[in-house]
């Protein structure tokens, strides 16, 4: 990486410009140019964002950008495969320890997302309330639509 940096850098200082200047063209901040050409890779949180970086600012030196990405292509393959097992190993049991952690955290109830979300297809929900009606109605018509009882000879009439 910090040959790409110092090619970057030479570059921009052979055309006389600045870094000031290049950060107000690229509309980023001095520090990032410094870092990129100065090879330091951790300043940049993300490596798809400084690949892209790379790409512009070559761009805008006029350098073969392509020839340039696939230069941090090949350092990045080359930083990449010298990460032992255990380090993958670590960073992912960090990751899914991380992970626990979030779900174990106690979150505002308006928040929680909830896991098992339970779901009534809306037909039943049609069908319990046209049953529901139905039950209603009978019971109506059963209850206000009685007949007088046969064993006593007079009307059934509410005093």
């Amino acid at each position: 990486m910090k040959e790409i940096g110092e090619k970057l850098k030479e570059t921009r200082e052979s055309i006389g410009i600045s870094i000031e200047e290049a950060a107000e063209d690229l509309k980023t901040r001095p520090s990032q140019i410094e870092n990129m050409e100065s090879g330091n890779m951790d300043a940049f949180k993300d490596i798809f964002y400084l690949k892209y970086f790379i790409r512009d600012y070559a761009k805008y030196l006029g350098l073969d950008y392509e020839d340039m990405v696939d230069e941090f292509n090949e350092y990045l393959f080359d930083y990449t495969s010298k990460i032992s097992i255990d380090d993958i190993k670590n960073a992912h049991n960090k990751n899914a320890k991380e992970e626990k952690e979030k779900e174990e955290r106690i979150m505002s109830p308006y928040t929680l997302e909830r896991k098992g979300n339970f779901f009534i297809p809306r037909w039943m929900i049609y069908v319990g309330v046209s049953l529901l009606v139905l039950g209603i109605v009978f019971f109506c018509i059963m209850h206000f639509n009685h007949e007088p009882s046969k064993n006593n000879d007079k009307p059934n009439i509410i005093n």
